[in-house]
């Protein structure tokens, strides 16, 4: 589902100031649409992610940077795991 601007910083309870930050950081990656930026489900959960980290456990923004590299990276291994599992269940004469 895209979200457009607006109903993002609604959606997050951000400001437009925080959200300009966040995109420059590259905390978080809108898709850019005309006349302006739009967004899916997965950036509101990334935003509260990161003002949650921020806001209630005092994570610092390079601390931030990190653990979404992080988990960026361990999303991106699922993925790749899960498509190479998929692909080994297809072999022929292979038990389950």
């Amino acid at each position: 589902m895209i979200i457009s601007k607006m109903e993002f910083l609604y959606r997050s309870h951000l400001d437009q100031e925080t959200l300009q930050v966040w995109i420059e950081e590259e905390w978080l990656v809108p898709q850019v649409s005309e006349p302006d930026f739009t967004f899916t489900e997965a950036d509101v959960a990334r935003a509260q992610l990161i003002r949650d980290l921020k806001k209630d456990l005092g994570v610092n923004d390079e601390g931030i940077g990190v653990i979404l590299n992080l988990l960026d990276q361990m999303y991106s291994l699922r993925k790749a795991l899960a498509g190479k599992s998929g692909a080994m269940g297809s072999f022929p004469g292979e038990d389950s």
